[in-house]
């Protein structure tokens, strides 16, 4: 697939050459060492060896909060108590999986212990891991468009501060290095460092960018992009969107409008709706997951920062309460640690000492 050349045009922005990526976004530099796309070799060079490793160690503090508490229940335990299951009980509550996702646990533990089918502790562990892995295990549909010349249009949501700007990031690197072509649409408008971070990711990774002046109608940001993508041949556009106006009501209601302007300039469109959480904020990131469900009707989500924090259960919670699959994980700063979701990855990762 040709690589689209880059030039500056009327009302937009597309520009090269940048030396490093945000850092998250804060609007720091990361790493100059980040792997990313070369137009000489289109590809990477990224020993892919030890990504297990890396995942584990992302997720040291969730293994320990969380399956470490239960290991530390069951250990030397004989036979399951009242009291045992109590205590899980607890542990379950103050994992931030979510109160709903808590009871399922629990009634697929008891059911077994009040059948009898198992005893030992260990046993009703396995129990768990598998009713945990069958929760994270969700379809993933994958959304095209229905014009075959028309790009895959992706649009990416979340409060400020969750790592949405640089996600997008390096989600348009890992589409270059497929030898996709790729279009940055900055439409958070409202925040003029979201702009900045996403001219210096598409200088990175070589990816257009269009913009407009900070405060400009985020709508008419999404118009100029779509039929620019469209003449020049795209193949991936990636939107980003406001994180915060002055009320929710009117955060949904210019995103629902961005939507609607993308789909009347392309039928079908926008093809994918992902949503990024900051996985610290544990069970404040299920009431975001519920807000943007309801307004614009979530495909994916992107949880970072997980190697952070203790609170890594809310991917269960996530996954089980709103059955939307779980895109890709952030377990790092550099540009690889923004992983595709394997719920049996994680779920080893997690559970396997």
């Amino acid at each position: 697939m040709a690589i689209f050349k880059r030039k500056k045009q009327q009302g937009h922005s597309a520009t090269e050459g940048a030396e490093t990526p945000p850092n998250r976004d804060s609007g720091s530099p990361a790493e100059p060492d980040e792997p990313v796309y070369s137009e000489k070799t289109n590809k990477v060079d990224n020993n892919e060896e030890g990504v297990f490793k890396r995942l584990r160690h992302g997720l040291t503090k969730t293994r320990s909060s969380f399956t470490g508490r239960i290991d530390n229940l069951f250990a030397g335990k004989k036979e399951i108590t009242e009291s045992l299951m109590d205590e899980l009980e607890e542990i379950l509550f103050t994992s931030d999986i979510g109160v709903a996702t808590t009871q399922r646990l629990l009634d697929a533990a008891r059911e077994n212990v009040t059948r009898k089918a198992l005893r030992d502790p260990q046993k009703l562990k396995a129990i768990l891991r598998d009713h945990i892995f069958s929760l994270l295990n969700q379809d993933s549909v994958e959304h095209t468009p229905s014009n075959a010349e028309g790009p895959l249009v992706i649009m990416v949501a979340g409060v400020n501060g969750v790592g949405k700007t640089t996600s997008i990031g390096k989600i348009a690197n890992r589409f270059r290095r497929e030898g996709k072509t790729v279009m940055l649409v900055a439409a958070d408008t409202f925040r003029a460092a979201a702009v900045e971070q996403l001219t210096i990711w598409g200088e990175r990774v070589g990816a257009t960018v269009v913009k407009q002046d900070t405060g400009a109608d985020p709508s008419a940001v999404a118009f100029d992009a779509m039929t620019a993508a469209i003449s020049r041949k795209i193949d991936v556009v990636l939107v980003d969107t406001a994180g915060r106006l002055h009320t929710q009501t009117n955060l949904m209601a210019e995103l629902r409008k961005v939507n609607r302007v993308i789909g009347r300039k392309l039928p079908g469109a926008p093809h994918e709706v992902w949503l990024v959480l900051d996985a610290t904020t544990g069970q404040n990131a299920i009431s975001q997951a519920e807000a943007f469900q309801k307004a614009l009707g979530l495909t994916g989500i992107i949880l970072t920062k997980l190697d952070g924090t203790a609170k890594g259960g809310v991917v269960i919670g996530i996954s089980s309460e709103f059955q939307i699959p779980i895109r890709f994980i952030g377990i790092g700063e550099q540009v690889d640690d923004l992983r595709p979701f394997d719920p049996g990855e994680f779920v080893r990762a997690i559970f396997d000492g």
